[in-house]
């Protein structure tokens, strides 16, 4: 059996891969975007999860919550402003590798980023965004696949983002479905994806008017883009 202590440091571990998954790509972006090379980015982003472990910051995070999207924001400026050389220094993130940058690309992914916005915090803000909402689409492609529906999210997925979407007429065609039906299925899986969206976002703060207000925002930000 663990002893408290690595107890401790499992849950820490665990928490901050969670962390990586959702909020690495929206730090770095914002990181370079405040001027820094590919290799300082990434530097500073592993640096900087090293950092909040290492100081317990989670703990902290965890007791005010509030948004943990401004939350974050503020500790990577705070992290930037005092502890740039000193990370900078160092092996990426200390000792410990975090993020497996080579497999991640994230230039690659970055170009397209910069070219929506040169503003470094709103550029953190959309990629928040979308991480938010990649996400509940992979929660939401998960529950489909489970239930033996893959076909049908794929079929369908282009009416909860918008994009490529084809006409209801396609979709019934490509499924077997008839048309009335696929409106169905199509307003069903707006409903699901919605309250995956906001249980996702519920984790990040403490109260519903909060909840309210960063729904708005990922909205807002998803239109200014």
């Amino acid at each position: 059996m663990a002893r408290p202590d690595e107890a401790g440091r499992t849950r820490a571990r665990e928490a901050l891969e969670e962390l990586c998954r959702t909020y690495w790509y929206p730090l770095y972006a914002f990181v370079r975007g405040r001027g820094h090379s590919p290799v300082d980015a990434q530097d500073l982003t592993q640096a900087f999860f090293a950092h909040i472990i290492e100081t317990q910051g989670l703990a902290s995070a965890d007791r005010e919550r509030g948004r943990f999207r401004s939350y974050l924001l503020g500790a990577m400026k705070h992290f930037l402003a005092n502890e740039w050389h000193r990370a900078k220094a160092q092996k990426r993130g200390g000792q410990v590798q975090f993020i497996e940058w080579d497999a991640l690309d994230p230039e690659a992914r970055y170009a397209g980023a910069a070219r929506q916005s040169s503003n470094p915090e709103h550029l953190f803000d959309r990629e928040w965004a979308l991480e938010m909402i990649a996400g509940a689409l992979q929660t939401l492609r998960d529950e489909m696949g489970g239930a033996g529906k893959s076909d049908q999210f794929d079929a369908l997925k282009g009416c909860l983002t918008g994009q490529d979407e084809p006409s209801r007429e396609q979709i019934a065609a490509q499924l077997g479905m008839s048309e009335g039906a696929v409106k169905v299925a199509v307003h069903r899986l707006r409903q699901r994806f919605r309250k995956l969206l906001r249980a996702a976002i519920a984790e990040t703060v403490t109260n519903e008017a909060d909840l309210d207000d960063e729904l708005r925002y990922l909205i807002a930000v998803l239109r200014r883009t």
